[in-house]
């Protein structure tokens, strides 16, 4: 098996992966919107609907997701709402042929609405109960938030890559540097939790009235605002008044460190960069050259330029705080 490859992961081989754990699909095979991994819906015997997902090759040890498999474990015992793998004969993370894969319950229900200040607010006690938890002890396989990975090793793919346009190459440079320089300079003494990781209303699902994460894929250590931060949007007023609603919610559950609120930007430019520089990782996997054709196009790095330099402003701005 090559390095980052599922050219080997037939519909063959999925359905003896799952038979290995003794559940017996007799349905055919739906591929859900997974870019990193490789995850399938069917349903099994009595009607009973999963997900099994195959984690990319040599992503990560068995040792990092086995801790991400714990911690749904310990929020789901402290009966925070996620969902949590599916254990057989004592185990969560199962092998075969060289794949390793996991399966969960098939959970149904509605979109998150980012922009509902009252589902924010329901948000922010979740956030809080999750961090309750999290608070309790560290990874101690996962990575950390780090400048070197999200910032420097980013910048690195997407050198190797060679995706920038020639033309565009120095514009495109020049500005992500500065972005980089100053969001490293803000980015510093930072205290670090076990996170969701990934905390966008994507991984949120409304499954009747309960509101609950899903995907841990993503955990890692950080700071607390990385799990708040992806759910403000708009102007800064607006911004403020969601910040506002999260926190209060979420300190009825768990402390808040204000000074956090300082490294929102440099969060929001690290992700920006890291973002970039894993789809130029990935652009050996033909699902990414696919599914994200215009990572190749002028159009999309003259916007990165411009959205840059729109992060590098808000940068040099005075950091959000929370409304009196």
């Amino acid at each position: 098996m090559s390095k980052f490859s599922f050219i080997d992961l037939t519909p063959d081989l999925i359905l003896d992966a799952i038979e290995s754990v003794d559940i017996y699909a007799e349905s055919g095979l739906l591929a859900l919107n997974s870019y990193e991994n490789r995850v399938y819906q069917f349903v099994a015997e009595g009607g009973k609907r999963y997900v099994v997902k195959f984690y990319r090759p040599e992503r990560w040890s068995k040792a990092q997701i086995q801790e991400e498999h714990d911690f749904a474990f310990e929020l789901a015992a402290a009966e925070v709402p996620v969902v949590a793998p599916i254990k057989h004969n004592g185990q969560s993370l199962f092998e075969h042929q060289g794949y390793l894969f996991t399966l969960f319950p098939s959970v149904g229900g509605r979109l998150f609405e980012v922009d509902n200040l009252d589902q924010l607010d329901v948000l922010g006690r979740l956030i809080g109960r999750m961090h309750q938890v999290a608070k309790t002890q560290p990874f101690s396989q996962r990575p950390t938030v780090s400048c070197d990975e999200y910032l420097h090793t980013a910048k690195v793919h997407l050198q190797k890559s060679n995706l920038v346009p020639m033309g565009l190459e120095t514009s495109f440079y020049t500005i992500l540097d500065l972005v980089i320089a100053q969001a490293q300079l803000q980015y510093k003494n930072v205290d670090s939790i076990r996170l969701h990781g990934d905390c966008h209303a994507g991984n949120i699902l409304w499954a009747g009235d309960a509101l609950m994460f899903v995907d841990l894929d993503d955990s890692r250590q950080g700071p607390a605002i990385q799990d708040l931060w992806m759910m403000l949007s708009g102007d800064r007023q607006t911004q403020l008044l969601q910040l506002d609603t999260l926190v209060n919610a979420y300190e009825e559950f768990c402390d808040f460190d204000h000074s956090q609120l300082k490294l929102i930007e440099p969060l929001r430019a690290m992700r920006m960069i890291h973002y970039m520089g894993w789809v130029a990782k990935r652009w050996s996997d033909p699902a990414f050259v696919r599914n994200f054709s215009w990572f190749a196009d002028d159009k999309y790095w003259e916007q990165q330029i411009l959205a840059l330099k729109e992060q590098l402003a808000a940068l040099q701005e005075a950091p959000l705080k929370l409304l009196p």
